[in-house]
């Protein structure tokens, strides 16, 4: 267990809150045990440390003399385990191949006064940017002096005295001091000032053999090899003698109540085009790198543009990288700096666009030789535009007319699927047809400009694509000569507006005051039944089993509280528990049709679809739910999509770090409201031994359960104030923000109740697939031209058949050569771990397992394996005996790195 900077031990921690306990029960055990009569009043936590005891203790009105004697208990309980250093292993390991060796400090802040020692009044003075005449001081109104001859002696036995200090609390005589901030060594006097001080200092205690210290500047390289050889630890041993530790450190605060939980939603339009983002990147890499070996195998494709396409991808991996620091997907950048990384994100994927329209343009065609790259004139129209980093992506209208234009569709996944997708086009009188020329079964709907206007000259088809593995399918549209089409229905509850539906009169649409009767959707999988008077979704019913389960949605508001500290981009400090949201009865659309239906729910602040997909497949078997938000009118409020279920969690539910691996999560009442909001990046889930609710996401996001059965994800916030941890600001520049979700519910089987204590939990094989259908799209694009186009491969494959199931090619990224892209790839895998204890039959998924083995030679369709050798995951070193290889063999949660060449 984690609290403030102490690591405790099970022991130490049963012993800590047994404490905590009995001071909320009552008082009586302070005068029985500590001979202290409480009394009224608070002053702050003086170790500093430890934020989740000093707000509990600071609800009991404890004074400052029993806080320091309550500390003294607990440190002399554990301060002998001394496990502030120690070994990360992952859940999911059941050796120890996964230990990270950490160093945690054990202060309030990682800036200079508070990493030499327990005393920030004195650390502070050694921090020569802050000598007298600079623009920073010491806030305790003791300065720093420059060493010199007079005072080194004085000096260095103050600084050694808290260096000794800090390092009771550790195992080892090696000691780390960090030595900076943010925002640090901006210029080369600050650099000047440090290293000389420091270095006047090191060489006074150096040569006085007496203090028995060596101190000198070094890396954290430095740092660990001198702890492991201390410690007496090698790579391959037995780590036994620092602690080991699972889990992960969320929800974390550094001090009273303030839980840095609010960053996991802050700016969620970034967090949203960062996802986006990371999916074209993803196949932009993949399909350059295989258009590559192309352009390697004939001279005649030079015009191919390898050199520009490579600097656009190189810029967007850096735009990207840049993204995902600290202060940037967390939403807790000024202003002006979100603006720059927007921009940025904006402009990569716009290039990245090129990229991927460019390598499928060259893959796709049967001649190779006709291509011709015109940057003016692209072969290709992608299938949606953004026309400004803040704006939401509009689809693009295909022209129809009597000439086929062709539309290829693109596979992101190594597994073969079956897709629904939808293209906007100009006419309704639209016919798919497929490579063999025969059509294709279709939904022309409306695209709707508001919710009860219909456009005047844009209309949407849906048709369902099968697609193969990492590759494309070629259909035509063409205008058809009579209005025989599939049309969808609607039924549209006005709730008494006086505004008529504003319709071009193709299609039929029932118009309605109210509903008077059950409003349902269905496919073959499930059953969805709505609210009557919302119109949110009320009950789902799985048709495997014909089990009907509560399973209902609604929308709340957070507020921040009245203190004087308050919610900001880092602190989610609400005003209590979260109050229902209230509005007008929402319009309410249904459309119903031959490949979807879905219930759109227009409310002040958000407008909320839930979308049901009449096909035969995996897209088939969960809802897609969809919000956009607009709370730019708010004040100083929070938004959260709230999910109800009938599924006995126990205050346990489960969610994603990184959408990597999954982690168990306790909802505990002793800690504030706050302390239980925990990040989510893909997925969170609850469960029961029967049923398991899954939320999967198409963003990172804020989700907290703080009932049983419940799910709340926190969809924006906006803020007016600065939460006084750097940033200077509020969060008030919030976007019209698009959120993309699916609900998946499933039946588990075999479950014993021992399955429900164990700290790993797996998602399972379906619930992968999903993920990955909904962070990896399919993308279409329309061929530019309608008459004189080279002739198109009809359908093509670019791996030889799908990968297993449970495996995913994270990437296929050409590294660079010394100038420009070099003939080899890093091939990037990673075998996920899974749950076994679900229906495997009639999943609709078109991949099995392996073990964790694939053929190499059999991997790519068309192109020749050179070379595979394996390598670091940053690709920096490679074994020295590295072997060609014939066979990839991983185990689950195994990530590994090739290099490869194709020819």
């Amino acid at each position: 267990m984690v609290t403030g900077g102490w690591v405790m031990s099970d022991e130490a921690s049963a012993h800590y809150f047994s404490i905590i306990d009995q001071l909320i029960e009552g008082h009586q055990w302070l005068e029985k045990n500590l001979g202290v009569k409480p009394v009224s009043g608070w002053a702050v936590d003086p170790f500093g440390h430890s934020p989740t005891m000093a707000y509990l203790l600071k609800r009991s009105g404890i004074t400052n003399m029993v806080i320091q004697r309550i500390h003294y208990s607990i440190k002399k309980h554990f301060s002998t385990k001394k496990t502030l250093e120690f070994f990360w292993r992952q859940n999911w390991d059941l050796g120890s191949s996964t230990d990270i060796l950490c160093h945690m400090m054990p202060f309030y802040s990682y800036d200079v006064p508070h990493t030499c020692g327990p005393d920030p009044k004195i650390c502070c003075q050694f921090d020569f940017k802050r000598l007298p005449g600079g623009r920073v001081s010491c806030p305790w109104r003791v300065p720093p002096e420059l060493i010199q001859e007079s005072n080194i002696e004085h000096r260095a036995w103050m600084l050694l005295d808290q260096y000794r200090k800090k390092s009771k609390l550790f195992r080892t005589k090696v000691l780390l001091v960090p030595l900076g901030d943010d925002f640090r060594y901006s210029d080369s006097s600050e650099w000047d000032q440090q290293y000389q001080n420091y270095q006047k200092l090191f060489d006074y205690m150096n040569s006085h053999p007496e203090l028995h210290v060596k101190a000198q500047f070094g890396s954290l390289s430095d740092f660990f090899e001198a702890l492991r050889k201390t410690a007496n630890i090698e790579e391959s041993s037995s780590p036994s003698f620092f602690p080991v530790l699972g889990g992960d450190f969320f929800t974390y605060a550094d001090r009273d109540d303030h839980y840095w939980s609010g960053y996991f939603t802050s700016r969620p339009f970034y967090k949203r085009l960062d996802r986006v983002m990371e999916s074209h990147l993803r196949s932009a890499e993949i399909l350059y790198s295989l258009a590559q070996v192309h352009i390697q195998r004939n001279r005649k494709l030079e015009a191919f543009p390898s050199g520009e396409h490579y600097k656009l991808l190189t810029e967007a991996r850096r735009n990207l990288g840049l993204f995902q620091h600290h202060d940037a997907i967390t939403g807790t950048a000024k202003d002006w700096v979100a603006v720059d990384y927007g921009t940025r994100l904006f402009r990569s994927l716009m290039n990245l666009k090129k990229v991927i329209v460019d390598a499928v343009h060259l893959l796709i065609l049967k001649d190779k030789s006709t291509y011709l790259y015109n940057p003016s004139a692209p072969f290709f129209s992608m299938d949606d535009v953004q026309k400004a980093q803040d704006a939401l992506p509009q689809k693009t209208v295909i022209k129809v007319s009597g000439h086929p234009r062709s539309l290829v569709i693109y596979n992101p996944l190594e597994q073969e699927r079956t897709s629904v997708v939808s293209i906007f086009i100009n006419t309704p009188k639209t016919k798919v047809l497929n490579a063999a020329g025969k059509t294709v079964k279709a939904q022309i709907s409306a695209v709707w400009d508001s919710a009860t206007a219909m456009s005047p000259d844009t209309y949407q088809v849906s048709f369902l694509a099968h697609l193969p593995p990492l590759g494309f399918v070629v259909y035509e549209l063409v205008e058809a000569e009579t209005a025989d089409f599939v049309k969808a229905e609607y039924t549209i509850f006005t709730r008494g507006r006086s505004n008529r539906v504003l319709s071009d009169g193709i299609f039929h649409v029932n118009e309605l005051d109210n509903m008077g009767t059950d409003l349902t959707i269905e496919n073959s999988y499930l059953k969805l039944w709505f609210s009557q008077t919302s119109g949110l979704l009320e009950q789902m019913k799985l048709k495997e089993n014909g089990k009907n389960h509560n399973v209902r949605v609604d929308f709340a508001w957070y507020g921040t509280t009245s203190n004087r500290d308050k919610s900001g981009a880092y602190l989610f400090l609400p005003d209590g528990e979260a109050k229902p949201y209230v509005s007008d009865p929402p319009i309410v659309r249904v459309t119903r049709g031959e490949i979807f239906s879905e219930v759109v729910c227009y409310f002040s602040h958000v407008t909320h679809a839930t979308r049901l997909y009449n096909v035969q497949g995996l897209e088939g078997q969960s809802p897609e739910v969809t919000n956009i938000v607009d709370i730019r009118g708010e004040f100083n409020r929070e938004i959260v999509m709230r999910i109800k279920s009938d599924i006995n969690t126990q205050n346990k539910f489960y969610s994603d770090l990184n959408g990597f691996q999954i982690q168990p999560r306790q909802t505990l009442s002793k800690l504030p409201l706050q302390a239980n909001v925990y990040p989510m990046s893909t997925m969170a889930y609850i469960q029961d031994s029967s049923s398991r609710l899954t939320l999967h996401t198409a963003q990172a996001l804020g989700i907290a359960s703080l009932r049983s059965g419940q799910l709340e994800v926190f969809m924006d916030r906006r803020l007016m104030q600065d939460d006084n941890r750097g940033l200077g600001q509020g969060l008030q520049d919030n976007k019209i923000t698009f959120n993309l979700f699916r609900l998946l519910l499933e039946k588990r089987i075999g479950v014993d109740e021992g399955e429900e204590k164990k700290s790993v939990s797996f998602p399972s094989l379906l619930s992968h697939v999903t993920s990955s259908f909904l962070n990896h799209p399919v993308i279409s694009m329309g061929v530019m031209a309608d008459i004189g186009v080279p002739p198109l491969l009809e359908t093509l494959s670019l791996l030889q058949s799908s990968m297993p199931c449970d495996m995913h090619l994270v990437n296929l990224r050409t590294i660079q050569a010394k100038v420009g892209p070099s003939e080899e790839a890093a091939l990037i895998l990673h075998r996920k771990g899974f749950d076994c204890k679900f229906a495997n039959k009639d999943l609709g998924l078109y991949c099995s397992t392996s073990q964790g083995k694939m053929q190499v030679h059999g991997l790519f369709n068309g192109f020749k394996v050179e070379s595979l050798k394996s390598s670091t995951l940053s690709l920096m070193y490679s074994p020295s005996d590295a072997q060609n290889l014939s066979t990839i063999n991983m185990s689950p949660m195994d990530v590994s790195t090739f290099r490869i060449k194709l020819r």
